[in-house]
């Protein structure tokens, strides 16, 4: 396989206008009048200023769980493959071309021999090794731990080959490769604390200071050419509607975090761009502890699904930006099915009657959500209101995002919570084996059943993700998502960007870490 020339792609694309640059000092008012246009050619130089409304939780690095981790990733980490936001085919990054045989379970993998680490060491097929070995390791958390798991025996027969060795075929094995982080062996230990993060990415981690800012310096030596900015630095500001402020007014040129209404405020503000970042989609969601009283009967889950009025959380929300759905994959995904996916509309009647069909007297049910985001307080409201509607007390429990990440990986929440999911735009088996709110095995709902463990094992250990055997599989596990009932899906969504005019060539994976690769400002 061919590499294609990402900087020629990105350079027919990119187009510059004015930005202001963290360390040239400039008015925001000067940002806004520089005659700087669409036209203007690259430009060398300058700071890209980012506004996130989290800040990094290095021990969390490889859970994908917030904006600060996937920026950080992002700039700092290569990967093997990487999808495009429209398929799911793998394309070269590392790892310049590959081939399976054995009927899967072996794939050898070449590398490019010009990428080298940000502390000058030349990256090889030992570092592969231990980063694919490293992810494994349960201490980080890593969602597609099963499926690295899977591969029994790493061969490096040369610095630029690899040959993986799988226990059995699985459908998304280049899932793991498009994710898992080429970390530096050498300070692989300092990664938790922050101290250091070192990768091949096209930018170096400078410093982090907690609940402030975060900073990186070009890397000079970036396989994939220097880029042309000299820096990013990544502002923490929490509160929605400052974020708002600081990218209006020029602070920022990139808000991430900002309210879906703050966002369509945004973009009818002249120097401002609003983006959806398609091909990264989101699902926000009502979780269920099966173990809580009364919800240890699928019907009383099923009622919870009817009750749900989703297209108002889309319409109010979510401004839009997204489209309601009963099953969690997105409408590019190959397990996406119109005809199941209709099944839990908004349904009053249907919600009570299956209540009284349980004879269930339900106590009240926590709600857990974070407490300062402002989209999911919202959410929450309405849940409460729903459930309301068919006789379901709803106590509303805000947490912060770190109590609230933590609950979601260790399955502590005592009853529901709200919140996105990610990893349904990758392959279907990545979600239901993988991701904390699904995994067949363990799971945040505590939710165990044989039949749902046969259809996601099913639906894994293919060796393709299409064809008439992986549509079969994932009919199957549909169905049993349904029945289980116990995640209610309320809509497919797409985090909103807001950028300044002036950045541009900024471009995203599809886990949302952005590539600065090619941006520049002017």
């Amino acid at each position: 396989m061919n590499p294609p020339s990402r900087r020629q792609a990105l350079k027919a694309a990119a187009a510059a206008v004015l930005l202001l640059a963290a360390t040239a000092c400039q008015s925001a008012v000067d940002a806004q009048t520089s005659p700087a246009g669409p036209a203007a050619a690259p430009k060398q130089g300058g700071v890209a200023e980012i506004g996130v409304n989290l800040d990094l939780v290095p021990a969390n690095l490889f859970t994908n769980s917030n904006v600060s981790i996937t920026t950080v990733v992002g700039l700092v980490y290569d990967t093997l493959v990487r999808y495009d936001n429209k398929t799911l085919e793998p394309k070269p990054r590392v790892a310049t071309e590959w081939k399976q045989s054995d009927g899967g379970k072996t794939v050898t993998l070449k590398l490019r021999t010009d990428v080298k680490y940000h502390s000058g060491r030349t990256l090889t097929s030992a570092d592969v090794k231990f980063a694919l070995g490293n992810y494994a390791d349960p201490k980080w958390n890593g969602q597609l731990i099963s499926t690295a798991k899977t591969i029994t025996a790493i061969d490096t027969p040369a610095p630029d080959q690899v040959v993986l060795h799988l226990e059995h075929p699985v459908s998304n094995l280049f899932d793991l490769l498009d994710t898992v982080p080429l970390v530096d062996s050498e300070t692989a230990a300092d990664i938790a604390t922050g101290k250091k993060l070192i990768g091949t990415g096209a930018f170096k981690f400078d410093s982090w200071r907690p609940n402030t800012d975060l900073t990186f310096s070009k890397n000079p030596a970036y396989w994939g050419g220097a880029p042309y900015l000299d820096g990013v630095h990544v502002r923490v500001i929490p509160d929605a509607q400052s974020l708002a402020a600081a990218v209006k007014s020029g602070q920022v040129h990139l808000a991430r975090g900002v309210g879906y209404r703050d966002a369509e405020a945004l973009a009818s503000t002249p120097g401002l761009k609003v983006t959806s970042l398609e091909g990264a989609e989101l699902q926000a969601y009502v979780g269920l502890n099966v173990t809580a009283p009364g919800l240890e009967d699928p019907k009383v889950r099923q009622a919870i699904a009817y009750a749900l009025d989703k297209e108002r959380i889309i319409k109010e929300v979510f401004r839009d930006k997204g489209y309601p759905v009963s099953l969690p994959w997105p409408r590019t995904s190959p397990a996406y099915d119109q005809e199941l996916d209709s099944r839990y509309k908004h349904d009053v009647t249907k919600a009570k009657a299956l209540l009284a069909e349980s004879g269930k007297q339900l106590p009240e049910i926590p709600l857990t959500y974070v407490g300062n985001d402002q989209v999911f307080t919202a959410i929450a409201q309405i849940i409460q209101n729903n459930l309301a509607e068919v006789g379901i007390k709803v106590a509303l429990t805000p947490v912060d995002s770190t109590g609230f990440v933590k609950q979601l990986i260790g399955a502590q929440f005592p009853g529901l919570w709200t919140t996105n999911h990610s990893w349904a735009q990758f392959s279907p088996a990545t979600l239901t084996v993988s991701a904390y709110p699904f995994n067949a095995r363990r799971n945040a709902s505590k939710y165990s059943s044989p039949a749902y463990t046969t259809a996601a094992d099913n639906a894994w250990k293919l060796q393709s993700v299409t064809g008439p055997e992986a549509t079969a599989a994932y009919k199957e596990l549909s169905t049993q998502l349904l029945d289980g009932a116990f995640l209610a899906e309320i809509g497919v969504v797409f985090e909103q960007a807001v950028t300044r005019d002036a950045l541009q060539g900024f471009e995203w994976s599809r886990r949302r870490e952005p590539d600065f690769s090619k941006a520049f400002v002017a």
